[in-house]
């Protein structure tokens, strides 16, 4: 799963986590995913082994959803960059 890959990553940077949120026991609305995007310049969606970064205000809310229709899990917050699914080399590059 990729939740227990992400803690794994989490664990070897010795990133702290400010705030955690399960995506099937409470998932993101758009008025959530519509308030990190203001507060970030950057994204970087990962789909599969692909991660394509773009600047936030171009970024459409479909565009971080997967293919169920929820958005991609997980997101992680650095700074003012937003990592949406998992990648791992972009994650730990992002907490180093």
């Amino acid at each position: 799963m990729s939740c227990q890959r992400t803690r794994e990553v989490l664990d070897r940077t010795d990133a702290k986590v400010s705030e955690e949120r399960s995506s099937k026991s409470a998932p993101m609305k758009d008025a959530d995913v519509k308030a990190l995007l203001a507060a970030v310049d950057e994204v970087v969606v990962a789909k599969g082994k692909k991660a394509v970064s773009s600047p936030a205000k171009s970024v459409a809310l479909d565009a971080l959803k997967g293919p169920t229709g929820n958005y991609r899990a997980p997101m992680v917050r650095v700074g003012r960059k937003l990592l949406v699914g998992f990648h791992p080399d972009t994650l730990e590059s992002l907490l180093r």
